[in-house]
Parts: C-alpha cells; sequence; structure tokens
C-alpha cells in the first residue's frame, strides 16, 4: 500500500511503514487497537474505519464465535451493557467421560464454585474473556447483526439459553439466566424443539435439563413446553449453579435454588 500509493499521496521517500500508519490515523481512517492480557500479552489490531468491539474481540482466535451473556444481548435478550465480551474458541475433541453420574458426585461438584477463564484482554473500557468451550462443531453458531450492522458468529437463541444455565456466571448470575429466559418467552423467540435437539447433541455428563425446566417453568412458558423437558426424567437432585448458599428445593424439578428466585 505504501510504495502503491506514496506518489499519489505526496508522500516523501522518508516516511517509512511506521510514519504511513501515523498518516493513516492521522487521516482517521485508521485506529490502533491495543488488547493487553493480564498476562503481559499485547496484541495489535488496525481498524479501518469502524469495527465493533466484538469484532475486535472475536480476532483474538480463528474460528472463534461470541457466546454467553455477549451472545445473550445480540438476541436482545438482555440489556446488560456489553462492557464484558465473551469470545469461545472450542477446544479439541476430547474423550467422553468414563462412569455414570451418582448423586455423591453431583453434591461434591456444585458445592465447590465454578471455575471461570482468567484469560483477560482489556481495550478502552472493554473486557475480552477467552474462553475454552468443549468442543461441539460450532453447533448453533450463526451470523448475528450487531448495533453497528456487521453480521458476527455467535451462538443462537437456543445455544445460548443453554449455556447461561451451564455458566451462569458468565450471564451475571441466575438472576440474570432467568431474565434472559422470560425475554425469550415474552419475545417468542425459542423453538422448544430446537432448543432441546441442541441439548442433546451437547450430550452433557449433568441433568441440565432439569434447570432448563426451573428456567423455562419460572419464565411463564406453557406446561405443553415443559413436557418434553420432564420426559427426559427426573432421576437425580440437582443444583441451578456452584457454590449457592441458603438454598431451596424444588420438588417438581429435583433441582436446589436460591431463596426468592
Amino acid at each position: 500500500m505504501l510504495k502503491r500509493h506514496r506518489e499519489a499521496w505526496q508522500l516523501p521517500a522518508s516516511v517509512g511503514l511506521t510514519g504511513f500508519i501515523q498518516f493513516l490515523q492521522d487521516s482517521k481512517q485508521l485506529s490502533v487497537v491495543r488488547l493487553s492480557a493480564d498476562t503481559g500479552e499485547v496484541v495489535t489490531r488496525y481498524v479501518w474505519e469502524q469495527a465493533s468491539p466484538q469484532a475486535v474481540a472475536l480476532t483474538l482466535r480463528p474460528s472463534a464465535y461470541l457466546s454467553h451473556a455477549t451472545a445473550a444481548r445480540l438476541h436482545g435478550l438482555t440489556d446488560q451493557f456489553a462492557k464484558v465480551i465473551y469470545v469461545n474458541k472450542e477446544q479439541s475433541p476430547k474423550p467422553p467421560p468414563r462412569g455414570g453420574l451418582t448423586q455423591e458426585a453431583i453434591d461434591r461438584a456444585f458445592k465447590g464454585q465454578q471455575r471461570a477463564s482468567t484469560y483477560v484482554f482489556h481495550f478502552d473500557i472493554y473486557r475480552a474473556v477467552l474462553l475454552s468451550g468443549k468442543n461441539t462443531g460450532a453447533l448453533g453458531v450463526e451470523d448475528v447483526p450487531t448495533p453497528e450492522g456487521e453480521f458476527l458468529p455467535a451462538t443462537n437463541v437456543e445455544r445460548t439459553l443453554i449455556d447461561l444455565t451451564v455458566r451462569p456466571n458468565y450471564a451475571g448470575g441466575v438472576e440474570e439466566v432467568l431474565g434472559a429466559f422470560r425475554r425469550a418467552r415474552e419475545q417468542e423467540k425459542v423453538d422448544v424443539a430446537k432448543l432441546l435437539q441442541t441439548l442433546g447433541q451437547l450430550n452433557y455428563v449433568y441433568p441440565y435439563h432439569q434447570a432448563l425446566g426451573f428456567y423455562m417453568e419460572r419464565a411463564g412458558f406453557s406446561e405443553e413446553a415443559l413436557a418434553p423437558l420432564k420426559a427426559l426424567g427426573l432421576h437425580h437432585d440437582f443444583y441451578l449453579a456452584y457454590g449457592l448458599k441458603g438454598l431451596v428445593y424444588d420438588a417438581g424439578w429435583r433441582l436446589h435454588h436460591p431463596r426468592g428466585l
């Protein structure tokens, strides 16, 4: 670019690459974004004219997509200001876990805190959190419009609701997850058959269908919509999230959840 346009742009021979970049910045066409990780890693990105912060964050990893609270916002399921951007880069395929599920294993796991990604990049007023999600072959990922008019890869409504149920800490907590389900119902955005199909394809060990059913019931979904989830069976007591205190028990879904939810 510099060699091709030097004469037309009347740039003297003394102007090198650094000066050329500065020239483009001064013209207000190019902006430089530096993303700094808590590990000390710094990544530089060049933006021509305009790009949303979500688009910038996606450049951190190839074949990544937006998920959790970021996808929920793009779908209109939350009005939280998107200072935190969740970028999911799937892991390589792993063998399925061995052994069956026991009540003791569930109780032990959910008494502790849920693990959360600490791989965070900071830029402008934003934080891009890099997630290493399970390998799904980008299940339920589609191009979703942003307020800036872009189309970016993000999980669809059904996959997003499942992801929020599995990782409520990436949504702002269980109250925010319930709010997302309420909005999804009010806006008639959920295809329940598609939700069930996606859940089955994700093949989780834990009975997340019980948590999904609880959220959907509290959000006002019909009995007809809840019936397929109940048909999957209620074989264990489950928890709405990790490390919760002051729990009450919902016998209908065999689920421990925070009081007042």
